[in-house]
C-alpha cells in the first residue's frame, strides 16, 4: 500500500513511517520541513493548509491511503487550532475525493473527550459512544476534524478512522500516563490496523496500549484488528507520585481540562 503520511517528520511521524515501511508499505512523506536523515521515499516539503500544495502531493504519484499526523501538537488560540486541524483535514479530503483515494487514518486525540469526568467506577471505561467533550481549543479542532471525516464517509464512502491518541511516549512518566500511555510499537500496530481493516466506514478508536489502568475502551480498536501488546504497568515502579496527580485524574484529559488552560479563543 502506498501511504501519504503527513507530519512525517514529527515525533509520531518518525516512528510510524519506519514502522509502516517495515511492514511492507511504501511511505510518501509530507511535512513543513525537509525529510529526516535516513528517509529514502518520496517527500513533499509543504503545508497541509495550502490546498494547492496538497493537490501537488497527490498528483505526483498514485496513493492508496493517507495517515494524517500533521498539526500543531499542543494548545493554541482558536484560529490556529482550526487551521491546523480542520483546514488541513479538509484539504486532504478534497484531494482524496478528486484522486479516488478512499482511506484516511487521522491522529485525533483523547482531548476530543478530555472534559469527560472520570467514571466513579474504575471498571467503567470511556468508549467510542462518548459525546464530544473537548477540554481545549486543541480538542475542539480534533472534534471538528472528526466531523469532517464523518461527513466525507457519508457523502463519498471514504473509510475514515479517527485514532484518539493518549500519551505517546517512550515510557510513561506520570501516574496519569500509566492509564493513557501509547507505546511506539503499539502506535505502529494501531495505524497498520486502521489502514488495513476491511471497510470500517467511519470509526473511532482509542490510541492507548493494553494498560492495566486504562481509562478508555480498547474494544473499538480491537473490532478493527488493533491488538496492543504493551502495558504501562511494566513501568509503574519507576513513576513517582506527584501532588498534581489527583487533579489530573479528575477528567480524562488530565491537566488540559484544568483552569491553567482557560483562555480566550480570539485573544
Amino acid at each position: 500500500m502506498r501511504v501519504l503520511v503527513t507530519g512525517a517528520a514529527g515525533s509520531i511521524g518518525r516512528v510510524v513511517t519506519v514502522g509502516l515501511e517495515g511492514l511492507g508499505h511504501e511511505v510518501v512523506g509530507l511535512d513543513l520541513v525537509p525529510e529526516p536523515e535516513g528517509f529514502t521515499g518520496a517527500w513533499h516539503t509543504a503545508d497541509c493548509t495550502d490546498p494547492d500544495a496538497v493537490e501537488a502531493a497527490f498528483a505526483a504519484q498514485p496513493l492508496d491511503a493517507v495517515v494524517h499526523l500533521a498539526g500543531h501538537p499542543s494548545e493554541a488560540d482558536l484560529p490556529t487550532s482550526l487551521a491546523s486541524h480542520v483546514f488541513t483535514t479538509g484539504a486532504l479530503l478534497d484531494a482524496m475525493v478528486r484522486h479516488g483515494v478512499d482511506r484516511i487514518v487521522y491522529a485525533s486525540s483523547n482531548h476530543a473527550v478530555g472534559r469527560t469526568p472520570r467514571p466513579a467506577n474504575p471498571q467503567a471505561l470511556v468508549s467510542d459512544d462518548a459525546l464530544p467533550r473537548p477540554d481545549t481549543f486543541y480538542g475542539v479542532g480534533k472534534i471538528a476534524a472528526e466531523a469532517l471525516l464523518q461527513l466525507h464517509a457519508d457523502r463519498y464512502g471514504i473509510d475514515a478512522v479517527a485514532c484518539r491518541i493518549g500519551s505517546f511516549l517512550e515510557q510513561p512518566t506520570s501516574t496519569r500516563a500509566l492509564s493513557t500511555w501509547l507505546s511506539h510499537g503499539d502506535a505502529v500496530r494501531m495505524f497498520e490496523a486502521a489502514l488495513t481493516a476491511p471497510s470500517p466506514g467511519y470509526a473511532v478508536l482509542y490510541g492507548i496500549s493494553a494498560n492495566t489502568r486504562a481509562w478508555w475502551d480498547l474494544e473499538p480498536g480491537r473490532r478493527l484488528g488493533y491488538e496492543p501488546q504493551d502495558d504501562a504497568e511494566a513501568f509503574a515502579g519507576e513513576v513517582e507520585p506527584r501532588p498534581e496527580d489527583e487533579a489530573e485524574a479528575a477528567y480524562v484529559g488530565g491537566p488540559f481540562a484544568l483552569e491553567e488552560f482557560y483562555r480566550p479563543g480570539l485573544g
